[in-house]
């Protein structure tokens, strides 16, 4: 199991802080980003959270997932492998 989790269905009030300080609980946060959009600042709902361990991304999975943050229930599960998508032109 990868330590890199998704953090999805994030109301758009929902702030960088607050994850951290959620995720925190389960243990060692090594990174956290709010995913925006870039031509409106605006949150696009889903976020990364990279745990220390992976025991500390396992407690966060069963611990976060479905746990309600600002309205919403919160879908927390290991992150995928980016795909490659083609190129616009």
């Amino acid at each position: 199991m990868a330590t890199k989790l998704y953090v999805g269905n994030l109301s758009p009030n929902t702030t960088e802080a607050q994850l951290l300080d959620l995720f925190k609980q389960a243990g060692n946060v090594v990174s956290c980003q709010l995913i925006m959009d870039k031509a409106t600042a605006k949150s696009k709902g889903f976020a990364f959270v990279e745990m220390g361990s992976e025991a500390e991304a396992a407690k966060a999975i069963s611990d976060r997932n479905g746990q309600e943050l600002d309205g919403r229930a919160l879908k927390v599960n290991e992150a995928k492998p980016r795909e490659e998508r083609p190129m616009k032109s």
